[in-house]
C-alpha cells in the first residue's frame, strides 16, 4: 500500500484513529457499568492523555523509514475494570470490539471525505487526507482483530477459550508483540498482512465510488 501523496498526513490521521480508538473502549466500558476510564480522565481527544511512546512514536516512525506495506500504531489501552462490567463476560467482548469499531467508523468517514473533496485545487489535501484516513484506519481494524495478545482480537478469541488456553495466552503476551512487528515489517509476512486491509480499504472506498487506485491499493 503506497501513501506517498498522502504520507504527509498519515502521523495526524494515526494519533486521532488511535486515541478515538482507546475513547471508544472506554466510552463502551462506561456505558456497560465500568467508569475506570471516565475517572482516568482517558475520555478525552487529547493525545497526551494516551501517548504511548512507542505505538505512537517509534513504531509508524521505523515503518514509514522502512516503507513498509502499512503503517499501524497505538495508544496506551484505556483502563477497563472487567469486574464493574454488568455482564462481565459478554460485555468484555463488546468493549474489546467497540475499538476496531471506531477506527471502520472512522474509514467510512475519511471515505467521504476523500469522496466529496475536490481532486485538484487548495483544497485537494483534504481528498489526500481522507485517502491516508481509509488506508490508517483499514490497517489498525485489520491489526487489532488478529488474536494475537494483547490485540482486541485476542479477547473475542478468549471468549472462546477453556482456562488454561486463556492462561497459556497471557504469557504469549510478549511473543505475540514480536510477532506483530514481523508481520508489518517482512516484505512478505506483510504482504500476506496486507491482503485483508486491502479488503477493507477498497471496500470502503468503493462504497463511496472513490478509485482506489488512488489510495495505491
Amino acid at each position: 500500500m503506497r501513501l506517498d501523496p498522502e504520507v504527509v498526513f498519515v502521523a495526524p490521521v494515526l494519533v486521532l484513529s488511535a486515541v478515538l480508538h482507546e475513547c471508544a473502549h472506554g466510552l463502551a466500558a462506561l456505558r456497560l457499568g465500568d467508569s475506570t476510564a471516565r475517572d482516568e480522565g482517558r475520555l478525552t481527544l487529547d493525545p497526551f492523555r494516551h501517548a504511548d511512546a512507542i505505538g505512537m512514536a517509534l513504531v509508524p516512525a521505523v515503518l514509514l523509514l522502512f516503507q513498509a506495506p502499512c503503517v499501524i500504531g497505538w495508544a496506551r489501552p484505556a483502563p477497563v475494570d472487567r469486574a464493574r462490567l454488568r455482564r462481565p463476560v459478554r460485555d468484555h467482548l463488546a468493549v474489546a470490539l467497540a475499538g476496531p469499531a471506531a477506527n471502520l467508523l472512522l474509514a467510512l468517514a475519511f471515505g467521504l471525505l476523500a469522496r466529496l473533496a475536490p481532486g485538484e485545487g487548495p483544497l485537494s489535501a483534504l481528498r489526500a487526507a481522507g485517502l491516508a484516513g481509509v488506508a490508517v484506519n483499514a490497517a489498525l481494524v485489520v491489526f487489532h482483530l488478529l488474536p494475537i495478545p494483547p490485540l482486541d482480537g485476542s479477547w473475542v478469541l478468549m471468549r472462546f477459550l477453556p482456562m488454561r488456553h486463556i492462561i497459556a495466552l497471557h504469557h504469549f503476551r510478549i511473543a505475540g508483540l514480536a510477532l506483530v512487528a514481523l508481520l508489518v515489517a517482512s516484505p512478505v509476512a506483510g504482504g500476506v498482512a496486507l491482503a485483508p486491509v486491502r479488503l477493507v480499504a477498497r471496500g470502503v472506498l468503493a462504497l463511496w465510488g472513490v478509485p482506489a487506485a488512488e489510495a495505491g491499493l
